[in-house]
């Protein structure tokens, strides 16, 4: 069976493209599988930029960072989709 990956969102409370992503995450009902990182904390921050950048929104999926909310949405919109018909 395989196993699920928990995805790591980080990003800033205060910045639109960050709350974009956000509520596409409540929307599509993904919060059992994001973990949301408030960079605004000195341990979210520093896991952010041990992946290779400080830029928000970022999905860290346990091997690859993927940054900029279109980027983000793209990715996530893959996820939701996963298992239905074309």
């Amino acid at each position: 069976m395989e196993q699920q990956v928990t995805y790591e969102l980080f990003h800033r409370i205060a910045e639109p493209a960050s709350a974009r992503v956000r509520r596409y995450v409540i929307d599509y009902g993904l919060e059992d599988r994001i973990r949301f990182r408030n960079v605004a904390y000195p341990e979210a921050e520093s896991d952010l930029r041990a992946r290779g950048t400080g830029e928000t929104p970022a999905l860290w999926d346990g091997v690859q960072l993927t940054f900029g909310a279109e980027a983000v949405i793209a990715l996530l919109a893959r996820l939701t989709n996963i298992g239905r018909s074309p």
